[in-house]
């Protein structure tokens, strides 16, 4: 059977790890792009052995950043663009749908997939389940929000921002995983940096900004939520019940709890980052050398 005429853009950076396994599951695409950030590991050699172009990206700083930089810079050769984590696997059944999509007329814009996480050797099924991305799409026609300018010190990946598209969008049947955190030292590496980003947003007061409309009607609920829960006291306590009990992480066992509690400590980290910025803005405020 023929490749399926759709391309895909995977950012990477020391991705030795994952990226053999996230290649290997979309050998059927007909073009893979891989966006490096000057590795030091195996990772362009992984990828020129799946056949898959790499291609290096510097970032400024600032913005754009490695996914919007792709999306405006790559010469795609599909209308059709699948951007792919190196951390997430995709299933057989994909191919079918995805070729489906691609090859049928019609006037749908993008496509949502949705992914559960392993976490602790385990598959959570509540816990941040279910957890919709818009990942296919026309790439004439999306691209990433632009929430802030400013440098977050987060990375030169894009972190909360959504792919936000000109046109309908529609949900795919096929899940995706996610090895996100293969261990738990990956998740507290993580998490530091997006709270980076979490607290430079809280602070400039544009989460709810960005530049287009986001499709998602749950997306931008969760915004607002996340807007009003910035005023109340007790955050990282409020983080762990929604995760351990709204979202019933409790039925994970032990893996949910665990999860649930990291999330609240990841909380902490943007509430007390927050404070720490905007303190420094303040006039008058002394510098204490060490």
């Amino acid at each position: 059977m023929n490749k399926v005429p759709v391309s895909f853009l995977i950012p990477a950076k020391n991705e030795e790890r994952n990226l053999d396994r996230c290649l290997a599951a979309i050998s059927w695409a007909d073009e893979v792009f891989v966006v490096d950030s000057a590795s030091t590991d195996g990772t362009g050699a992984i990828a020129a052995a799946h056949g898959a172009k790499v291609v290096q990206f510097a970032f400024n700083g600032t913005w754009p950043k490695k996914k919007n930089w792709a999306l405006r810079n790559l010469p795609f050769s599909h209308e059709w663009v699948f951007i792919l984590d190196a951390d997430e696997v995709l299933p057989p059944t994909t191919e079918l749908e995805v070729r489906a999509i691609v090859t049928s007329p019609g006037s749908l814009t993008g496509y949502w997939i949705n992914r559960r996480f392993c976490f602790l050797g385990t598959w959570l099924k509540h816990a941040y389940y279910p957890n919709w991305n818009l990942r296919l799409f026309r790439h004439r026609l999306g691209a990433y929000e632009k929430i802030t300018g400013s440098d977050t010190q987060s990375g030169d990946n894009e972190v909360h921002e959504h792919v936000v598209v000109q046109g309908e969008t529609a949900r795919m049947l096929s899940e995706m995983d996610h090895y996100a955190f293969p261990d738990v030292a990956t998740f507290i590496e993580k998490h530091n940096r997006y709270s980076n980003w979490e607290a430079r947003v809280a602070v400039e007061g544009c989460l709810t900004g960005g530049s287009g409309h986001l499709q998602s009607q749950t997306v931008g609920v969760r915004r607002t939520i996340k807007r009003l829960s910035q005023r109340l006291p007790c955050r990282p306590l409020l983080r762990f019940l929604y995760v351990y009990l709204w979202q019933r992480g409790f039925m994970d066992g032990r893996a949910g709890y665990h999860f649930a509690r990291l999330h609240a400590t990841y909380e902490l980290l943007c509430v007390v980052k927050e404070y720490e910025l905007k303190q420094a803005r303040r006039p008058g405020n002394l510098k204490v050398e060490g």
